[in-house]
């Protein structure tokens, strides 16, 4: 038993290693910036490891480490990483209204301006929009707006 708890000591930095790269692994599964801070605290004690702290004080500074950084860390980060989406230039065009500019027919393609922008028009349904009309963004697949009437 002696044996036992002298190897273990010896390789005490190969220890936190280990629970470094599972608690890591697991982070990287889960995303859930739990165990991300368990391994970050596993991390310093690879290097804590090296200096002749009994392994019960090792754990001690372990557990404490982790959850300051748990604490006071997580609802900054979680934040920061939720901020508001932006939507993009073309999430913004769904549901306004466009001009035609170009005749739009189930079989042809022809263009819309939003915006003051001109976009390469379809629709899916078996209708014509004349040059002039209007008609309402429902999708963009790609640089093609598909419209229908209004």
């Amino acid at each position: 038993m002696e044996n036992i708890v002298s190897v273990f000591q010896n390789n005490l930095p190969w220890v936190w290693v280990a629970v470094t790269i599972i608690c890591v692994v697991i982070e990287s599964l889960t995303l859930s910036l739990t165990t991300i801070w368990f391994g970050i605290s596993a991390f310093v004690m690879v290097f804590l490891a090296f200096t002749p702290l009994p392994f019960p004080a090792q754990l001690l500074i372990f557990v404490a480490l982790a959850m300051v950084l748990l604490i006071f860390t997580k609802p900054v980060v979680k934040k920061k990483l939720s901020q508001k989406k932006i939507a993009t230039n073309y999430e913004r065009v769904i549901g306004q209204i466009a001009v035609v500019t170009k005749r739009i027919t189930a079989l042809e393609k022809g263009s819309v301006k939003i915006n003051g922008m001109e976009w390469t028009a379809a629709v899916k349904e078996d209708t014509t929009l004349e040059e002039g009309s209007k008609c309402m963004v429902e999708e963009i697949a790609g640089v093609t707006a598909y419209v229908k009437q209004i």
